[in-house]
């Protein structure tokens, strides 16, 4: 067992203090905006703190845990994430038609948070043992078979944007694990044949009218392209240094809906401005940056797999937000990562950066696979 001083001598400190400077931000935006709407006891903004506290508490004390016994126990994992969705089905409850939660009075949880990073720590378990050489077919197809039930789980909520993100995993760390020969083809082919069955028979009729309100923004301005419309007015009317936090008019006068989450990127960007908006994607930068060097400085192959999945889930919560936002991707819910007003998503943000602290404290002592 380590002692605190050497743990806390291999500590990632830095990462640590970006994901806390980007909730810090958030949590600032949530509590003008609470402030704005009357909310007099500040709810969401109390709800947001307490998954702070939690998440740093799981970041610190993760630390003191060998990464390594995740891989031991991936199994248990993934059938732990599946177990999860499929008991959301049944017992859960489904807010704003996007996606199913676990509520206990006033506490709710939405367990596909979690799952995104079950899946990430079964993928790179089962893959890892080919990253020095190419993948074989079997490997390859049986990432994709493993991976489908989670990935039917979520699109039954229904929750496409989660679903999409989960595809979009698989398909970073086999990419990262090495594609076998020819497998481009098989693999565009099977984007555009589950792309064609989620059109088809797994999204709800909510849903299309958003797809099809991204590709002709004009169809219904006043309906499913409201919200990006307002969403880009905000971006633009913070200018460079923005308006200030709580001062944002589309967020204060409820012009732009659902701010404090699906669209907080359009809230900091009025509020916080061009300058504002660069700093943030600046903390995202220096995120991603020290996720990599863990990787890299990692002996282990299973670490370096897990983080280059892991990360890619914050990614593309950013990429997927903020393209939304900006009118550039069909709106689906994805909060952006750290701050919008999401206590699962933000437990499971912290998660993340736990298992890269973890792997950041052990590295020294991590063994190459065999």
């Amino acid at each position: 067992m380590k002692s605190s001083i050497e743990v806390f001598a291999n500590y990632d400190w830095s990462l640590l203090m970006a994901a806390l400077a980007l909730s810090a931000l958030g949590l600032l935006a949530i509590y003008g905006i609470n402030i704005s709407g009357g909310d007099v006891d500040f709810f969401q903004f109390r709800k947001q703190l307490i998954a702070l506290g939690i998440g740093l508490v799981i970041a610190l004390g993760a630390a003191f845990v060998d990464y390594r016994h995740i891989r031991t126990l991936s199994l248990p994992i993934f059938l732990a994430g599946i177990l999860m969705l499929v008991a959301v089905l049944i017992i859960g409850t489904t807010g704003r038609n996007a996606g199913r939660w676990f509520v206990l009075g006033t506490i709710s949880f939405q367990p596909v948070e979690i799952a995104k990073v079950t899946l990430g720590v079964f993928l790179a378990a089962y893959l890892s043992r080919y990253v020095h050489r190419r993948l074989t077919w079997s490997a390859f197809i049986g990432s994709l078979v493993v991976s489908l039930p989670y990935f039917v789980l979520v699109l039954l909520q229904p929750d496409f944007g989660s679903a999409m993100i989960l595809i979009a995993l698989w398909i970073s760390i086999i990419l990262f694990s090495g594609l076998p020969k020819h497998a481009w083809w098989i693999l565009l082919m099977i984007t555009v044949v589950l792309g064609s069955l989620f059109w088809s028979i797994g999204l709800q009729q909510y849903q299309k009218d958003r797809v099809l309100s991204f590709i002709n923004p004009s169809m219904d301005p006043y309906g499913a392209s409201y919200n990006v419309t307002q969403a880009r007015i905000a971006i633009g009317s913070g200018g460079w240094l923005g308006k200030g936090i709580g001062e944002g008019s589309q967020a204060r006068l409820r012009f732009l809906p659902e701010a404090s989450t699906d669209f907080m990127f359009a809230v900091l960007g009025e509020e916080l401005g061009f300058v504002g908006l660069a700093i943030v994607l600046s903390l995202f930068a220096f995120i991603f940056y020290r996720f990599t060097r863990i990787a890299m400085e990692s002996a282990d192959a299973f670490a370096g797999i897990l983080l280059i999945g892991l990360s890619s889930i914050i990614a593309l919560h950013l990429i997927i937000n903020a393209g939304m936002n900006m009118g550039l991707l069909p709106v689906t819910g994805i909060p952006l990562p750290f701050a919008s007003a999401a206590a699962s998503s933000l437990v499971s943000m912290f998660v993340i950066i736990a298992i890269a602290e973890s792997v950041a404290v052990s590295k020294k002592h991590a063994f190459t696979d065999k």
